[in-house]
C-alpha cells in the first residue's frame, strides 16, 4: 500500500504547512475534519478503504484551498496497518503534525451472532491501530516541542454496555481513558490530546451497521452535523481541552450517566437502544 499521486506542494520544506492525518476520511467527520484541517491551510493524508471516495475528496480540497492532499488507501482492520500508512507519509518526505483517529464502524448483532473475523477487524480499527498511530507520531511531536491528537470517542464512553453493539461502549471508553493518559504524559512537552465525544451525527454510521431505517424514524435526534461536530472538537483541541461533548443535549446526557446509578442508567440505555439491536 502506497500513497497515490496528488497534486499540490511537494513538500513541507516548500509549502511550510504542517500535516493533518485523518482516518476514516472518506465520509462523514472523517471528511469533515479533512475539510475543516485544509480550510485551516493545513495539508491533509487521507486514510480510509476506499481509494475512489479520496481522490475526489483530495482533488476537491487541492483546489479549493491549493493545500497538498496525500491519499493512502488503507484497510486499518490489517495487521501492522500503522505501518504501511506512516510509511506512506514519510515517501512524502513529510511528518505528522495533527492525527485524527476517527475511522470505525458499528455491529449492531449480539457477539456471538458475529464471525471472530469481524469482531477483531472491529478491535483493530477502533482500538489496537489508533493506539498504534498515535504511539508512531507522538516521538516526532515530542522531538518538535508540539502536535495534536483528536481521538474521536462517543458518547457511549459514559455509558454501560447493553445488548447489541457489544464492543461499542468499551471500544470508545478505552479512546477516552487513553486520551486522559497521553494528555498526562505529553501536555508538559506541548501535546494537545482532545477526546470528543459526540452523539447522534448524520453520517452514513447507520448504513454500514444495518440500523439506517431506525435512524432515519429518528431524525429529530440527529440534531448535529459533521461539520458541527468537528469544529467543536478542533476548537476545544486549540484551547487545550482534554474531553468535550458537542452539544447541550449530549452534554446533560454525559453528565447524567455519570451521577446516576449505573442500574438506572442501564435500563433507560437498554430501552432506548432495544431498536438499534438486529439480534441474531
Amino acid at each position: 500500500m502506497a500513497a497515490r499521486p496528488s497534486t499540490g506542494t511537494n513538500s513541507r520544506s516548500r509549502s511550510g504547512r504542517k500535516l493533518a492525518l485523518v482516518t476514516g476520511a472518506s465520509s462523514g467527520l472523517g471528511a469533515a475534519f479533512a475539510r475543516a484541517y485544509a480550510a485551516r491551510g493545513l495539508d491533509v493524508a487521507l486514510v480510509a478503504r476506499r481509494a475512489p471516495r479520496l481522490e475526489a475528496l483530495a482533488a476537491e480540497l487541492v483546489d479549493r484551498h491549493a493545500i497538498e492532499a496525500i491519499v493512502i488507501p488503507a484497510d486499518l482492520a490489517s495487521a501492522d496497518a500503522h505501518e504501511a500508512v506512516m510509511a506512506a507519509v514519510g515517501a512524502r518526505g513529510r511528518h505528522v503534525d495533527v492525527l485524527v483517529n476517527n475511522a470505525g464502524f458499528g455491529i449492531a448483532q449480539s457477539f456471538a451472532a458475529v464471525p471472530w473475523s469481524r469482531q477483531r477487524e472491529f478491535l483493530m480499527t477502533m482500538v489496537v491501530t489508533p493506539c498504534a498511530l498515535a504511539r508512531a507520531v507522538i516521538p516526532g511531536m515530542v522531538e518538535r516541542g508540539g502536535g495534536a491528537i483528536i481521538n474521536v470517542s462517543s458518547l457511549a464512553a459514559f455509558s454501560p454496555g447493553v445488548a447489541g453493539h457489544s464492543l461499542y461502549p468499551g471500544a470508545k471508553s478505552l479512546l477516552l481513558k487513553f486520551s486522559q493518559a497521553l494528555d498526562a504524559e505529553y501536555r508538559a512537552k506541548g501535546l494537545k490530546v482532545t477526546a470528543v465525544c459526540p452523539g447522534s451525527t448524520e453520517s452514513e454510521f447507520g448504513q454500514v451497521a444495518g440500523t439506517d431505517q431506525v435512524m432515519r424514524k429518528d431524525r429529530w435526534r440527529l440534531a448535529q452535523t459533521a461539520e458541527a461536530v468537528v469544529e467543536t472538537a478542533i476548537r476545544a483541541n486549540d484551547a487545550g481541552r482534554l474531553v468535550v461533548v458537542p452539544g447541550l443535549f449530549n452534554k446533560a446526557a454525559a453528565v447524567l450517566m455519570q451521577a446516576l446509578p449505573e442500574s438506572i442508567v442501564r435500563a433507560i440505555i437498554a430501552r432506548g437502544s432495544a431498536k438499534y439491536h438486529l439480534g441474531d
